[in-house]
């Protein structure tokens, strides 16, 4: 019988209104990360997750959207983008101001979608803030519910509205035996025995890392086939780590997009903690691909980030992005000076691509398989 698909629920609404920290709550687990900083949300982030014991449902958090600059507009073209393809949204709003013209605005675009949708006025963190939330009702929503996410307060009528649009899971009917059916349990074993297949080893967890600005995002976009990451040139872009699975060669390679690393010395509030996600993220890795820009020399930096694979003895394909604007250096010269200042990668093969054109980017999957395939031979 085929299964049910679960349903998707889209967290959406202007910057720093707890989107995230919603996302949290339901998730059970601090995985998207959260501030008072205005845009940490810049990625799309799913999670399966269960409310009520027995009710799946994915839920999506989304980037803040804001049309205040070039990269954020981007952000909330995505976050629109996941409200229309969902099938339950939760529009946020702040309680502790008043009601704003651009949030009923964009409420009302969510409206005219025609699916279940919910006004959440967050932050009402105690009863004398009750007051604000009924200001909150001159939206005309269908369902509008005071919630104070960072105080876990309010939530059994949202529960309850959740509840009347997610299914419950079907409970699967018992094996029953019948009284006088006797069973030999040594036959069970051997059948046991008998009938136990071998599981072949086909998951491959691949870790992209590299300096920032490497084009990491644009790499996994490209092996997708599709804008999965939110990028541009704006050094570390991409925040939280985003996975993503594809199937290639009969296995199974699921890309861990990692937050660009910057010098350490230059890290500060979220990004720092983007990058403890990022080292803890390649102890579940099995393979490695070390971002390069082919159009510079190997820098210090370059140095550290490639010493984490040797940390974790990982295997690795150094890739050499950029390679459509390299400029004058030969093939041979940017070999020879990676091969001089990384030596303790002399194992790893090389690939030069271009993610922003294309080039070379299929070959990628191939590389992978082959050297999973040696690897696991060790």
């Amino acid at each position: 019988m085929q299964e049910k698909t679960l349903k998707k629920v889209a967290i959406v609404g202007r910057p720093n209104v707890g989107k995230s920290s919603l996302f949290n709550r339901l998730a059970r687990q601090r995985d998207a990360i959260t501030s008072d900083m205005s845009g940490t949300t810049r990625d799309i982030k799913k999670r399966v997750v269960t409310i009520s014991g027995n009710r799946d449902f994915e839920v999506i958090d989304t980037g803040g959207i804001d049309y205040s600059s070039e990269l954020f507009s981007k952000v909330a073209e995505f976050s629109l983008r996941a409200a229309e393809q969902a099938d339950i949204i939760i529009y946020m709003v702040d309680g502790k101001t008043i009601p704003d013209e651009e949030d009923k605005e964009l409420f009302y675009k969510l409206q005219a979608l025609n699916k279940p949708l919910a006004l959440v006025v967050n932050k009402i963190d105690n009863d004398k803030e009750e007051e604000r939330y009924w200001e909150f009702l001159e939206f005309g929503a269908d369902a509008t519910f005071p919630m104070s996410v960072s105080h876990n307060r309010y939530f059994n009528d949202f529960y309850a509205w959740m509840e009347q649009h997610i299914p419950a899971v079907e409970e699967k009917e018992e094996l029953v035996l019948e009284e006088d059916e006797e069973i030999d349990p040594f036959a069970e074993i051997v059948k046991d025995i008998n009938s136990t297949v071998e599981e072949v080893d086909n998951k491959i967890r691949v870790a992209i890392i590299g300096r920032v600005n490497t084009g990491k995002s644009s790499l996994l976009n490209a092996l997708l086939g599709e804008e999965r990451s939110v990028v541009s040139d704006v050094a570390g872009t991409t925040i939280d780590p985003i996975d993503e699975m594809i199937e290639h060669n009969d296995h199974e390679i699921t890309f861990i997009d990692t937050a660009g690393i910057r010098k350490r010395s230059k890290i500060v509030g979220i990004e720092k903690y983007a990058l403890s996600r990022t080292t803890e993220m390649l102890k579940k890795a099995d393979l490695v691909l070390l971002m390069l820009d082919s159009t510079t020399q190997i820098s210090e930096l370059d140095e550290r980030v490639a010493g984490l694979i040797e940390e974790y003895r990982l295997a690795c394909l150094i890739v050499l992005n950029k390679w459509d604007i390299k400029k004058e250096r030969t093939y041979e010269e940017v070999v020879d000076d990676i091969r001089d200042e990384l030596k303790f990668l002399h194992y790893a093969p090389f690939i030069t691509i271009s993610a922003k054109t294309g080039l070379r980017v299929h070959k990628i999957l191939d590389e992978i398989t082959a050297i999973y395939s040696r690897y696991k031979q060790r």
